[in-house]
């Protein structure tokens, strides 16, 4: 059987704002959904992810960089090389994260040589010519992540502010007069989950790495980050199982101000999800009722997340295989 390592993860109370350019008029917008039919501010996957591979680059080279001072990425293997057979040396970042190349066909892309030979077959035949395909070369992501769903809804927030006269130099040419604009603000916890099946990485161990990457995560950007918001989990479950049903995103929801994880428990209770397959750690853990530890009886609790992944870590089998 394969082993699969699921995840809820919830940070901690913070201040998010928008910084990716998306406005109304002078406001600047955060992300949003119906979500248990009320406004919720999300965060989407692909933020979290570009996160992740910056922290993926401390524990190894990875493939696809993101350079700071020019705002492009850069890319080591950008054919992916390493893929082309079963021992090839692949970096970490598309094991976990996959890519895809997608080259168009040459009629779409315009080779007027190409589209003659086209017509001129079809004159002499009278049949239409075939017209050349485009290929794709994909590795779907084995790390796979939610989007993230803020733990409160939305009140409508909104900041609104005066940038200085002359504050940057788009903002000279308005004259001396100073700038006004808005910010929507949200201040909550963002919950969001993922899920691996080690076996299907080139390297299994780099599961390992996944979640410690994910449990250091810092600020996100893309949908939050005008404010700094840290996004490393302030309470996680982890669940290691040959059940391929991850049976746990979005578990968390609020109890008495703080996160709680009611519906989880239920589950343990109803026995589609076993105990000793779950490591939990972090504030959760402190805001159990003595009912929820009797019910939770044989999963790992940790007061701590680091604690909690460092025991989720030990947990996955070193040659995790299909």
């Amino acid at each position: 059987m394969s082993t699969h390592v699921f995840a809820a993860l919830v940070t901690a109370q913070g201040i998010a704002a928008n910084n990716r350019g998306l406005n109304e008029g002078n406001t600047t917008t955060l992300q949003k959904l119906i979500w248990n039919e009320q406004v919720h501010t999300t965060v989407s996957a692909e933020s979290i992810r570009f996160a992740l591979r910056r922290r993926l680059a401390e524990s190894g080279p990875c493939n696809r960089t993101y350079e700071d001072d020019t705002r492009l990425n850069s890319w080591k293997d950008p054919k992916f090389s390493g893929w082309s057979n079963s021992n090839g040396d692949v970096y970490v970042d598309d094991d976990l994260l996959g890519f895809m190349i997608a080259e168009a066909g040459r009629s779409e892309g315009g080779d007027a040589a190409e589209e003659g030979k086209g017509a001129a077959e079809e004159a002499a035949t009278g049949k239409k010519a075939k017209q050349p395909k485009g290929t794709a070369t994909v590795r779907r992501a084995v790390l796979e992540l939610t989007r993230a769903v803020s733990l409160t809804p939305w009140s409508g927030d909104v900041t609104f502010n005066a940038a200085s006269p002359g504050a940057t130099p788009s903002a000279q040419k308005k004259g001396s007069n100073p700038v006004p604009y808005a910010t929507e603000m949200h201040a909550t916890r963002y919950q969001y989950g993922m899920a691996l099946t080690p076996g299907r990485l080139r390297k299994a161990e780099r599961a390992q790495v996944a979640l410690r990457g994910l449990c250091a995560l810092g600020e996100v950007a893309g949908n939050h980050g005008r404010f700094l918001f840290d996004f490393s989990p302030e309470s996680v479950v982890f669940r290691i199982t040959d059940d391929p049903a991850p049976r746990l995103l979005f578990s968390f929801e609020m109890r008495d101000g703080q996160p709680a994880i009611p519906s989880l428990i239920q589950k343990v209770r109803a026995g589609d999800i076993l105990a000793k397959e779950l490591v939990i750690g972090g504030a959760v853990v402190t805001g159990l009722t003595s009912e929820e530890r009797a019910a939770l009886s044989g999963a790992k609790l940790f007061d701590g997340v680091r604690a909690a992944c460092d025991q989720a870590c030990q947990n996955i089998p070193s040659q995790a295989r299909l």
